[in-house]
Order: C-alpha cells, then structure tokens, then sequence
C-alpha cells in the first residue's frame, strides 16, 4: 500500500469514527421518553412491555407522539450513516461501525443509564441511509408477512432479518454491507433476548368470517 492509499485510508477511518460517535450520540437520545413526558408529564416505560419506543409512545401519549416518535428514531439512524456514505464517500469495511453505532446508542442509551429501546425504527433509517430502499423494503416486507404467521414478534424480527441476509447474498451485495447488517442482527437479537426465551409460534392468520 502507497503512502498514498495511507494516507486515504486513515482520512477514511477518521471519519467513519466521527459519523459512528455521532450516531451513536444521536441513536442514543430517548426521543419518544422525552416526548410522552413533555407531552403527558408520564413515563412512556410504564405502557406496554415498557419499552422506550415509538410503539409504546404511541400507546402512552396518541397517535401523534407515535408517529413523531417513530420518524424521529428513523431519522437518528440515518444521520451517521447518510453522511458517511454519501457526503464523505465511506465504504467497505469501515461502514461497519458506521451502521452498527446508531441501534447500539439507541439499545444503550447514556441517557437512560444504558439501557434503551429494541432499535427497529433506528435499523430502517440506518440501511435506508446506506441501500436506499433494498434492505428497509425487503425487511418491511418479511415482517408484515410473516407477523400473521408468527405470534412471537421477536422471532419474526430474527426471521426476517435472516430474509434480509439471504436477500442481500442472492443479489451479490457487497461482503461489507452482509456483515454490517449481520452485526445489526445481532444486536436487534440481543435487544429481544427476553422475548427470544419463548420458542416461535407459528399461527394461521385468522380467516374473516363472511
């Protein structure tokens, strides 16, 4: 490797830092714990299974808070990684940090003594940074079609992130970008590991009576 190719490498390693630093900072603001307090002076906690996110905000404080909250979690996601990839033009290897930073900041928060939401919302702004649409419509669309099937949501997150895997593979995407969403599986894992202890439970949809 030239001094060159040195030198290029390092100022790309310095800024894929920065862009994960700030997307963690960014994935790590409790945005929907925030809302439901200033907005109904409650925790958004105490609603639901209790997690900080955009489901539960909705539940805790209406529609409204639920959709701010949720395009509010998208968008943290997508900073860090959107600036890297398209600004600063990152890539390979050193996205890697790049697109795990933000759903670790929001499943670790220093603001809520690191301990955070599941990072779904947060998984759809970060690859819709870095694919454009590829990864958040292929995993959107394995998880609405299998949520009618599977009555653990936990699994069906795991199921349709491994979807997502095999999608990615079949269409020749590039080691770096498999291995990124691969992490962020492992996290989106990791933040339902307490759902993950019930086994799968496959369900018929229910049929509409006429």
């Amino acid at each position: 490797m030239t001094s060159g190719q040195n030198g290029g490498f390092a100022s790309g390693a310095l800024v894929a830092l920065a862009c994960s630093a700030l997307g963690y900072a960014l994935g790590s603001l409790p945005v929907s714990v925030w809302l439901v307090r200033w907005r109904r002076r409650s925790d958004v906690r105490a609603s639901g299974d209790g997690n900080p996110g955009a489901a539960n905000a909705w539940k805790a404080g209406g529609w409204r808070i639920g959709v701010v909250s949720l395009l509010l979690d998208v968008a943290k996601g997508a900073v860090g990684p959107g600036l890297a990839r398209w600004l600063w033009d990152v890539d390979g290897w050193l996205l890697l940090p790049v697109a795990a930073a933000p759903v670790l900041g929001h499943a670790t928060s220093p603001w809520l003594r690191f301990r955070g939401g599941k990072g779904i919302a947060c998984t759809f702004g970060v690859w819709g940074a870095l694919t454009a649409w590829l990864v958040p419509t292929t995993f959107g669309l394995s998880l609405s079609v299998l949520l009618p099937f599977q009555s653990v949501a936990a699994w069906t997150v795991l199921f349709a992130s491994a979807i997502t895997l095999a999608v990615l593979a079949a269409l020749g995407t590039a080691p770096a970008l498999i291995a990124a969403f691969l992490l962020n599986a492992v996290i989106l894992a990791w933040t339902h590991r307490k759902d993950l202890r019930t086994p799968p439970r496959f369900t018929r949809p229910a049929r509409r009576r006429r």
